[in-house]
């Protein structure tokens, strides 16, 4: 875990998808003001079901992650797409969630290692619509409290 600190020393988590929870410890370069050095963050993330659990940390993903992913999300809730993923440049961990049926149903699909060349785990969750203003509200607070830095060729995020 990031930094020797325990899950009840980190607090609650900045997001949270059943089983899986992320914690935003701040910017991995917090002079950087360009878009691609200013907006990797330093995480610890975890994920856990029925006996299993896997951690992971460092600067595994970007504020601009988390924004498209919380857009996404949006337009999910909109009924614009079926899925959204926060799918970071770095292998260590990948959030999909996919509409399943026109009932509301949604499918948490979590793809997250600490070792991308030895290991792989995948943890998969049935969530509904209901959970998505929470993920977005989650998401806008990430993004409000680590604005994106340097907006060269930033489409909608």
């Amino acid at each position: 875990m990031s930094q020797g600190l325990t899950p009840a020393e980190m607090g609650e988590p900045d997001l949270r998808v059943a089983g899986f929870q992320l914690w935003i410890h701040g910017r991995q370069f917090p002079e950087a003001e360009d878009d691609d050095d200013g907006n990797w963050l330093r995480v610890t993330a975890h994920c856990g079901r029925s006996g299993a659990s896997v951690w992971v940390q460092g600067a595994i993903l970007m504020v601009t992650d988390i924004g498209r992913f919380g857009d996404g999300c949006a337009a999910m809730l909109r009924g614009d797409t079926k899925s959204a993923a926060l799918d970071p440049l770095e292998p260590e961990l990948k959030l999909s969630l996919e509409a399943v049926d026109c009932l509301g149903h949604v499918r948490a699909l979590v793809e997250i290692t600490p070792d991308h060349l030895a290991q792989s785990h995948h943890f998969e969750f049935e969530v509904d619509q209901s959970y998505l203003p929470g993920i977005i509200r989650e998401c806008a607070a990430i993004v409000q409290a680590y604005p994106i830095r340097g907006q060269r060729d930033r489409k909608s995020v």
